[in-house]
């Protein structure tokens, strides 16, 4: 297993696969899960001649069951360890959920010349949780709701959101994939039930909006409206108006999973901008 170790002595998981001199596309996945939620994405852009990179957080999938250093700043540093180690230069940055979060905050840190655009897909920023600042968030009860559910059965809460609203499986009509929903599970059990914990408040309460407008490189959001996990209207609109050179791609009726159940329509859109 390719593996490198932070200056906190975490193991880190990563996989690295295509040409070393191709331009790198660095894929940062959601919570609870691994580098493995973007096999279809990795294959996609390694076929197109890509180099295509992803990695475990801490705490999740291969790499170390952290218990402590579970929050942005040190997710972010784990981030920058790696583009050092690889030599990651005029790389593109995808995040998804947590992990767009992830890039958000990464890439409003960078060195200069490692990042060239970054795409933010059903993301946490600009902040989930509601505050006076932020009305329109969801309430901390919410989160509670996670933290007491993972503490209960960690294992049939795994099982409850991959089934329910994490890929519109629990609407009318909706096309129920049983291999995703295990495949959601083996990830998330994967990783640590401590790590996973202090996740739920990096994720929920970390407030972004510095980390956008700091950011100078292109970046293309990209949400669907019918996201039942990061509520559209609080999160995309929000954050690409925060962005100096923002693009808002919005996708009717697609769900927080969407690059799982719609991948031929989100690696197309992907492909264009990064070439675009």
């Amino acid at each position: 297993m390719s593996t490198i170790t932070t200056r906190d002595g975490t193991e880190i998981f990563y996989k690295d696969w295509g040409p070393k001199d191709a331009q790198p596309i660095v894929f940062h996945h959601g919570w609870p899960l691994s580098a493995d939620d973007w096999d279809n994405q990795m294959l996609f852009f390694l076929h197109q001649g890509f180099r295509v990179i992803a990695h475990d957080r801490r705490g999740h999938g291969r790499s170390s069951q952290t218990a402590t250093g579970n929050e942005m700043d040190t997710y972010a540093a784990d981030v920058a360890e790696l583009a050092a180690h690889l030599n990651l230069r005029n790389a593109v940055h995808i995040g998804h959920s947590t992990g767009g979060g992830e890039v958000a905050h990464y890439v409003a840190r960078a060195e200069a010349g490692r990042v060239a655009k970054a795409v933010l897909i059903g993301a946490v920023p600009p902040v989930m949780v509601k505050s006076e600042a932020n009305p329109g968030g969801l309430p901390i009860e919410v989160f509670d709701g996670f933290r007491a559910a993972l503490v209960a059965n960690r294992a049939q809460f795994y099982v409850d959101i991959p089934t329910g609203p994490f890929y519109g499986f629990n609407r009318e009509g909706a096309k129920v994939s049983q291999g995703i929903i295990d495949n959601w599970w083996r990830q998330g059990m994967m990783g640590g039930a401590k790590a996973h914990y202090d996740c739920i408040k990096a994720f929920s309460e970390t407030d972004f909006t510095e980390d956008l407008k700091k950011i100078d490189v292109p970046v293309l959001v990209m949400h669907g409206d019918d996201d039942q996990i990061v509520p559209y209207a609080d999160s995309a609109p929000l954050s690409v108006k925060l962005l100096k050179n923002g693009t808002l791609k919005t996708y009717a009726g697609l769900p927080h999973g969407m690059c799982t159940t719609h991948p031929d329509v989100i690696n197309a859109d992907l492909l264009a901008f990064i070439k675009g």
